[in-house]
């Protein structure tokens, strides 16, 4: 590859950032995301090294690609990645595609569908510039599944898809406060280690590979606090969209939420999002209502003698 660059726009979403690259990415030629998701994995992923590790990113960043739709309603694809591969959808990345198609001037406040490799979502954008985002169908798989976890005992928790799998466990020791996310992080990690031990997977052997802990909220207008794991070992600085939506899951298996009622999942960071759960067509949607800034614009020059063109690997 000769010299070239990417343009992206940054934003977060409750605190968790998105960096879309609106243009510079080659054409993909798949007639589905999912396809279009492999092509890039297969000849472009040192492009997504590119704009997601050190120096340019770093291991929080969800990027999201931009590629023409695949469905006849839809206003945009998008593939997700992040510091270590691709992943299916992403709650708070769609929710910042929404912002900074608005900010771009190609949506207005209303109705849109956008294609994901997992299938089509839809977000509503509002005039204060809230969106809420309707995730894929949804479901929790497993219950109070017992996992021997070194260092920490038997830890119980729940198995539930909401775009990404998830285990999902209250380990009460851990206090889920900013200062002590290097513990959370040690806990989830084995965690994750303990269920790839185990063979603890979701369905047709797919990895859990987000693990969210889960406790009482600090602030008085949520109905818990979360702490979630990434795929690539960093921590979503958001209440994660897909986590919200797996954690509703769980909950409405127990009886313990109700169709269309709303549940209110506070972030490690303090962050807020707003859920509810619909029927539709037999399948459970999910709902998340965040609001999202754009935080900047950028040219990432990828220069041929530069070093570290693609990433610096493992950040």
């Amino acid at each position: 590859m000769t010299a070239t660059t990417l343009s992206v726009v940054d934003s977060h979403t409750e605190g968790e950032p998105t960096r879309v690259i609106v243009d510079g990415w080659p054409e993909l030629h798949g007639s589905t995301m999912a396809a279009r998701r492999d092509e890039c994995s297969q000849k472009w992923d040192t492009l997504r090294s590119a704009a997601v590790l050190e120096p340019r990113g770093h291991s929080a960043i969800v990027a999201a690609i931009l590629t023409p739709p695949v469905t006849a309603n839809a206003v945009v694809g998008v593939i997700f990645c992040n510091n270590i591969g691709y992943i299916g959808m992403c709650g708070h990345g769609t929710i910042g595609v929404v912002r900074t198609l608005e900010f771009l001037g190609r949506i207005s406040p209303g109705r849109v569908s956008i294609d994901t490799p997992v299938g089509t979502v839809s977000a509503e954008l509002s005039d204060d510039h809230h969106v809420t985002i309707e995730n894929v169908p949804s479901k929790c798989t497993q219950r109070d599944v017992r996992l021997e976890v070194p260092g920490f005992g038997v830890i119980t928790g729940d198995v539930a898809y909401g775009g990404n799998w998830f285990f999902m466990a209250q380990v009460p020791e851990l206090s889920l406060r900013l200062d002590n996310v290097p513990a959370l992080l040690r806990a989830s990690l084995a965690i994750r280690e303990a269920l790839r031990h185990a063979t603890i997977t979701g369905d047709d052997a797919a990895e859990i590979d987000h693990i969210e802990l889960f406790g009482a909220p600090l602030r008085p207008d949520a109905d818990a606090r979360s702490f979630v794991l990434c795929p690539g070992g960093s921590y979503d600085r958001s209440p994660c969209g897909t986590g919200t939506s797996a954690k509703m899951m769980s909950l409405y298996e127990r009886g313990k939420l109700e169709l269309d009622a709303p549940w209110r999942q506070e972030s490690i960071t303090g962050g807020l999002f707003v859920g509810s759960l619909h029927k539709r067509n037999g399948s459970l949607i999910p709902k998340i209502r965040a609001t999202a800034h754009i935080t900047g614009e950028a040219t990432l020059h990828l220069s041929s003698d530069d070093p570290y063109r693609f990433g610096i690997v493992g950040t």
